[in-house]
């Protein structure tokens, strides 16, 4: 009777090895989580300097302890709701290894603690955030969300925030 007292205890701890954490925050009427580790800080949402001939979710640069870093609107990448600055509207500073780079979301909600059972893999379907960018879907309670990868979108071609190779 020990034995399976001791089973059930060990089914009900989560596996650390498979947990990951996720920042959450709020386009539009849906919630999205990015991979916590990516999060350099989170800041107000203040004036940037527009750059000439930038894509429009490019609302510009900031200047970050001496660093210059692209500020990309999310909501405008993802076409996703009338864009609105608000108190609540942060942007979200990433380290994505040699590159910093800031996303505009409407408000971060909290941070979360996902194991590999809570998340399902991403649906084949065409969307506007683009299938290759969602790394899963993410389950707690009731609520569903949208796990970016984060990483690939900000450095793929389309986002125009890395220079092309050299040849």
């Amino acid at each position: 009777m020990a034995h399976s007292n001791e089973a059930h205890r060990a089914d009900a701890l989560p596996d650390t090895a498979l947990v990951q954490e996720y920042l959450t925050f709020t386009l539009g009427s849906e919630e999205y989580a990015i991979d916590i580790l990516k999060v350099q800080e989170i800041r107000g949402y203040n004036a940037v300097t527009t750059i000439a001939n930038a894509p429009t979710f490019i609302k510009g640069v900031i200047n970050l302890r001496g660093v210059i870093v692209p500020i990309v609107d999310l909501r405008i990448k993802f076409g996703i709701g009338s864009v609105e600055y608000t108190p609540f509207t942060v942007v979200i500073i990433l380290n994505l290894g040699e590159r910093v780079v800031g996303a505009v979301v409407d408000s971060v909600s909290d941070v979360i603690a996902l194991g590999s059972d809570q998340v399902r893999p991403a649906p084949d379907f065409s969307s506007q955030v683009g299938a290759t960018h969602i790394s899963g879907l993410g389950t707690v309670d009731d609520r569903m969300l949208i796990l970016i990868d984060i990483e690939r979108l900000m450095l793929s071609s389309e986002m125009a925030l890395v220079d092309e190779a050299v040849a």
